[in-house]
């Protein structure tokens, strides 16, 4: 969903080269800053939570996740819009829920839910990391305290300062799709750059 003004309907932004970030871990695993996986390739989904557009795009991810299994690493790119009042607490819950073991899960649980999250707010979160056995006393004090405001703010100012306008934008190989107004051919888009950096033998992301 875009923030504001988007990149345009091709899905693919004007100026696509991006920096690549700092390896951090992926939804298919509970931590989100594990730095000692030996995949390959590297996908950096920039999503928030309540938006419906995201859990569109969750039937990509799984399809990625099956085709190239522990080829890909598909990482959380937290990038909360304004519009969504609730983006900033879900992000980071979904981080707790990643310090809890559980981060996809628990992420995709919530986008599942996009709607109720937009009516119901922090409790929903609270009742999601309950409902997956997670400690939701535990939760419900990481959204008090906010000891993982940082990472979810950190997250955001790198995805404006690389051109993320909206979500989800996924970077692979250092190009940056745009899916926030349109996600068709977006998948394909990014098999075409996986098979690339895997036919080459590497290139982290």
């Amino acid at each position: 969903m875009p923030a504001g003004r988007g990149q345009g309907l091709s899905g693919v932004a004007p100026h696509p080269q991006v920096p690549v970030p700092a390896l951090r871990a992926g939804w298919e695993t509970g931590a989100m800053m594990d730095t000692t996986t030996g995949r390959t390739v590297v996908l950096d989904v920039w999503c928030e939570l309540q938006c419906p557009d995201c859990r569109t795009a969750l039937a990509d991810l799984r399809a990625l996740r099956a085709r190239y299994g522990d080829a890909l690493v598909t990482r959380l790119r937290h990038f909360p819009l304004d519009k969504h009042r609730h983006s900033h607490a879900a992000a980071q819950a979904a981080e707790e829920a990643a310090a809890q073991g559980q981060g996809r899960r628990y992420a995709e649980a919530v986008l599942e839910r996009a709607e109720e999250l937009g009516r119901r707010g922090e409790p929903l979160l609270v009742e999601v990391a309950r409902e997956l056995g997670l400690d939701a006393e535990e939760m419900d004090t990481a959204l008090v305290d906010g000891r993982h405001m940082l990472i979810v703010d950190a997250d955001q100012a790198e995805g404006k300062a690389i051109g993320v306008t909206g979500t989800p934008t996924y970077v692979i190989g250092g190009e940056r799709l745009d899916g926030s107004r349109s996600q068709e051919g977006l998948r394909e888009r990014v098999e075409e750059i996986a098979d690339r950096l895997l036919t080459e033998g590497g290139g982290a992301a």
